[in-house]
């Protein structure tokens, strides 16, 4: 029988700490429940002690998954590993995960302390986790820089102190897979405990071998890997969940070893997660790129056309990826729509459905064939219940290539409708200076991006927007047939969202 590689997805945590990655409670609850029906292992939803919203934000997603465990981060203090805890406490399945440096130049530089005293803090943290929940796992920071030896005997020493999972991270993507796979061999023959734990890595993407040391650790002997969806993380990232599953899915044969991941939620989350964040994968990008199944070559598509295994070593629906089967149109009722999105692996609540299948409607009074790709793009932009100060109610435009660009712009808002006029250097700009005027709040527009969601000239347009302030950026997702329509929708979905959190923020400091 085959062993079981156990998934522990960081996405929420190391990804979302990625620049331009942030996402606010709904979205980490939304895709915390998306990595459920992916099947991980494990869901790390945070770093309790990083602040209280991030604390609100764990407490919500354990709350919510039944089916995953639920970590929180926290470094060896007592404070941090408090928050984890008060973080985690109603999950289903609580993990406190505490770490500590064990590289000299960590210790030193970093830590300010001799490798004694890490070694004491690192076992006594891992006791005091151990008060408050069954399963700790206790990672060496900058493991694959550190004196092996020392190395060791730390891990000995945690594993007698209570850890139940080990985890050997290569924290600035240093190591290399052949060098990784002696490290992995090496500690299975020298610390004499080690079988009593999982042990994990934690690869980073600094060299471009995350997910080529973190299949080396597998060969090696590890049973839990850590990783993110499209790859996400701090500097150039983590090791890609979906490389390492399909890695070990297509070549099981070589690896031997099973994941408990359903591969067919694979391209979906990916989706969802670019969604939200506004952080596309590039087309080459593997498994999820949107060339990965593509065919340009004549020999290539000549290869395909007689059999698909000629250049194609897994297939689109082993992803998620399912060719239409049904056109949908205007005269679609609800029940084919339904089915739909089940087949697409959507499951809305019945006001969500109602609200989608409306949206549909409108588009299909404007498009002739309404493909997969519209229906996600529709979805995944009314999943988030972010509260609206300002909706879009209409907008004029004046412009031309020998007139000033003119935008009026009325909108609805919490207290009363409110109208603004504005000049620009084109319908967008006139546009965004409008809404400027009527929300009244200094900040910086970061991020325009326009993506054709489907093709042909009546495609949806999908505006990617950030917004800066204070140093933190809010991303907006506007979406239409007419792109300076989405391209307001999508400011003022950022605007919304920078206006919810500071008065989320204040409530904090006010309860403070």
């Amino acid at each position: 029988m085959a062993a079981v590689i156990k998934i522990f997805d960081t996405t929420l945590r190391d990804g979302e700490q990625s620049p331009g990655c942030s996402m606010n409670l709904q979205e980490k609850l939304e895709m915390a429940k998306q990595l459920e029906r992916l099947r991980v292992d494990t869901i790390e939803a945070g770093f309790a002690a990083a602040s209280p919203g991030d604390l609100l934000a764990i407490q919500a997603v354990a709350r919510e998954i039944q089916d995953c465990q639920v970590a929180s981060l926290a470094r060896a203090l007592t404070k941090d590993i408090d928050a984890a805890w008060e973080a985690v406490r109603e999950a289903a399945s609580p993990r406190i995960h505490t770490f500590i440096a064990t590289s000299d130049i960590h210790m030193q530089y970093k830590l300010r302390k001799s490798p004694e005293q890490v070694l004491e803090q690192a076992v006594e943290m891992v006791k005091y986790a151990k008060k408050y929940c069954s399963d700790v796992q206790f990672s060496a920071e900058d493991a694959t820089r550190s004196n092996p030896e020392f190395l060791y005997r730390v891990i000995e020493a945690v594993i007698k102190a209570g850890a139940t999972v080990i985890n050997i991270p290569d924290t600035v993507g240093y190591i290399t897979p052949w060098e990784f796979t002696d490290l992995i061999t090496n500690l299975f023959e020298k610390v004499p405990n080690i079988d009593q734990v999982d042990v994990a890595v934690h690869c980073h993407n600094d060299l471009g071998l995350a997910v080529a040391n973190s299949l080396a650790a597998v060969g090696a002997g590890v049973n839990q890997i850590e990783c993110t969806i499209n790859g996400i993380g701090e500097r150039a990232g983590n090791a890609a969940l979906e490389e390492i599953v399909m890695g070990l899915v297509v070549r099981r044969d070589f690896y031997n070893v099973d994941t408990k991941i359903d591969t067919t939620q694979i391209y979906r989350t990916s989706r969802l997660l670019s969604s939200i964040t506004g952080v596309t994968v590039q087309p080459n990008k593997a498994i999820v790129g949107a060339n990965a199944f593509a065919h340009e070559s004549g020999i290539h598509q000549h290869g395909v056309l007689a059999n698909k295994s000629t250049y194609e070593i897994m297939t689109p629906a082993s992803i998620g990826l399912a060719e239409n089967k049904m056109v949908l149109g205007k005269h679609s009722g609800r029940h084919a729509f339904e089915d739909r999105l089940i087949s697409l692996g959507y499951e809305l609540t019945k006001e969500q459905l109602d609200t989608a299948f409306e949206q549909f409607k409108r588009l299909a009074d404007k498009k002739k064939v309404v493909t997969d790709l519209d229906i996600e793009a529709l979805v995944q932009q009314k999943t988030f219940n972010i509260p609206e100060t300002y909706r879009l109610k209409r907008f004029v435009i004046n412009s031309g290539s020998t007139i000033t660009a003119t935008a009026t712009v009325y909108l609805e808002t919490l207290e009363f409708p409110k109208e603004a006029v504005s000049t620009g250097d084109g319908p967008i700009d006139a546009a965004f200076k409008a809404i400027d005027q009527i929300v009244g709040i200094e900040f910086e527009l970061d991020t325009f991006t326009i993506n054709a969601v489907s093709e042909g000239k009546d495609a949806q347009g999908e505006v990617i927007v950030k917004i800066a302030k204070d140093g933190k950026l809010y991303t907006g997702r506007g979406l239409s047939t007419d792109i300076i329509e989405s391209s307001i929708k999508a400011y003022l979905n950022a605007i919304n969202k920078m206006l919810d959190e500071l008065r989320y923020t204040k409530r904090i400091d006010a309860d403070d």
